[in-house]
């Protein structure tokens, strides 16, 4: 059955995944309050400045007006930088009457609460106004599904009966998605992994090896589960799509912003510089704070996020901080409860 969708933020992911619900026989509705943006893709049917090689089907809409996209919208599918999602969120529910299922695609923890994205729609959004909250996470860059590559992703909430009709918006010959109830450890695993993807592009830009790239992979993985799992994840999220999938995808892609940043830094660009040239969100560079945050609040030791934070936030030259981590006291790698 057709339904329409409305989608918050017509960024890169956004955009793509408009097509792929276009293609599934929905109406996607993109809304952006940048007007020029809006009019490219209702006129020319293409959102240059995300997907430059993207032509869009002239079935999928957008518009500047919220209300617009949100009147009788089935689903409401959130991608929007974290720092901005509270607020939207906030007009979003003064608009709707009728519950709708909330879907967030973004990646991130909010600064100072330190809230994941469903906490923030659910914290926003009175329950009589929502059917559910999903979130649908994944190595999965808007690059290759804009060209229908081969992607499987997550569809995560507790309420199972919203994941499996989001899983049925999706599902086609070249997007796969898999439910799970575990949307804690799917949203700690998604924006984690973008602390580890600036420190991935920062190895690439010092020319470190692919020794280098696993190492970085596999004991960040270990920080992200070792935080996630404190805050009541279920271990095994993070050896599936949205932990380890997610974290590999980031880490070794050109397509990854947070690796282009990481990159950029470790060729000796500033945070500044690197934020003003990328002209995206960079979402691993705020996370990497309230993970930091998170972490001496919980007692957690994660070596390489607080070595990427001091690099970010503290000038810390970033070869001396490899060395450092490098040279900490022997550990083992297989760890209980009471080692770290």
């Amino acid at each position: 059955m057709k339904k329409k969708i409305a989608i918050i933020g017509a960024g890169s992911w956004g955009t793509a995944l408009a097509k792929v619900l276009e293609e599934n026989g929905h109406k996607p509705v993109l809304y952006s309050n940048v007007e020029d943006q809006i009019k490219e893709i209702n006129e020319e049917h293409t959102n240059k400045m995300f997907l430059p090689n993207l032509v869009l089907s002239e079935n999928i809409k957008a518009t500047t007006n919220l209300k617009e996209a949100l009147t009788n919208a089935q689903i409401v599918l959130f991608v929007l930088p974290t720092k901005v999602t509270r607020i939207v969120a906030r007009q979003v529910s003064e608009i709707i009457e009728d519950k709708v299922i909330l879907v967030t695609a973004s990646k991130g923890l909010e600064q100072q609460t330190h809230k994941r994205i469903s906490e923030i729609l659910q914290e926003e959004i009175p329950e009589e106004k929502r059917e559910g909250i999903v979130a649908l996470s994944g190595p999965s860059h808007a690059e290759e599904v804009a060209v229908n590559d081969l992607t499987t992703i997550t569809a995560a909430s507790t309420n199972l009966d919203a994941a499996e009709k989001v899983q049925e918006l999706f599902m086609n010959n070249y997007m796969r998605i898999y439910t799970n109830k575990d949307i804690i450890g799917v949203e700690y695993g998604a924006a984690l992994k973008n602390i580890i993807a600036l420190g991935a592009g920062a190895l690439a830009g010092l020319g470190y090896g692919d020794n280098a790239k696993a190492a970085l992979i596999t004991r960040g993985l270990a920080e992200i589960s070792r935080l996630g799992i404190a805050f009541g994840a279920d271990p095994l999220t993070f050896i599936g799509l949205s932990g380890v999938g997610d974290l590999i995808v980031t880490c070794t892609s050109i397509h990854s912003r947070n690796w282009q940043a990481g990159n950029m830094i470790g060729k000796g660009h500033s945070l500044d510089e690197v934020l003003e040239t990328v002209g995206m969100v960079v979402e691993g560079a705020s996370t990497v704070v309230a993970a930091c945050e998170l972490a001496k609040e919980k007692n957690i030791e994660l070596p390489i996020t607080e070595a990427i934070y001091s690099v970010l936030y503290e000038h810390a030259d970033v070869r001396n901080t490899i060395i450092e981590l490098m040279n900490r006291d022997p550990k083992a790698e297989a760890h209980s409860k009471d080692r770290k």
